[in-house]
């Protein structure tokens, strides 16, 4: 899907396409959070002022590319387990034994369907973290974009959560929708609380208050 310009991209969203789709947004979404977190990165290494934080900045921009390159292959991910599940809704259920399989091959489906979005709210975790270390020693010219960075990261976090439930909401397995639910909800609780801790500390120190 990333192979194709913004404006292609958002096009195909905005169409009758079954694909890109809310989950695709949300691992593009924390990519570009990311990717904002990197820039400021990038704008602190080699300056002097910041030289005794070069090497964390550093490790930092590291991690962050491998999380951003994740993303982007999520995006394409979350295309790929789509498929089968559309081919699930359209099995037939006339006698017993195609109702057995429909429902066997739907919980598969459906399960493969919701490791997407829990895997890119984790990632979207990690890049809270980093915006977290970011914040306190990235370059103060830069400090907004860390603020916007956080936000983005936070909406695929807590946007996966949705994405989660859509899936989980139509299993029959109770044990594994709720290990998946209770996985997301505790991602979402933790790591919403930290971005939120980071974008007031940006915006505090933008108004003088820190």
């Amino acid at each position: 899907m990333l192979d194709k310009s913004c404006k292609e991209f958002i096009d195909i969203l905005s169409s009758k396409e079954p694909v890109p789709g809310g989950g695709g947004a949300c691992a593009y979404v924390g990519a570009l959070g990311m990717a904002l977190g990197n820039m400021v990165a990038n704008l602190t290494i080699g300056k002097k002022k910041y030289k005794d934080v070069e090497e964390d900045v550093k490790e930092i921009l590291k991690e962050g590319e491998v999380l951003i390159q994740k993303l982007e292959e999520l995006v394409n991910k979350d295309a790929e387990v789509f498929y089968p599940l559309s081919k699930a809704y359209g099995l037939p259920k006339n006698t017993e034994e195609e109702k057995a399989y429909k429902d066997k091959v739907m919980e598969e489906a459906l399960y493969n369907a919701s490791l997407v979005p829990l895997e890119i709210a984790k990632c979207a975790a990690k890049t809270i973290d980093l915006h977290y270390k970011l914040a306190k020693i990235g370059t103060r010219i830069a400090i907004s974009d860390i603020g916007v960075g956080v936000l983005f990261c936070k909406t695929a976090l807590e946007a996966s959560k949705l994405n989660v439930y859509i899936n989980t909401g139509m299993m029959k397995n109770n044990d594994i929708k709720n290990s998946l639910e209770e996985e997301i909800n505790t991602l979402v609780s933790k790591y919403s609380t930290k971005a939120d801790k980071v974008y007031s500390y940006v915006e505090n120190l933008i108004r003088g208050n820190e």
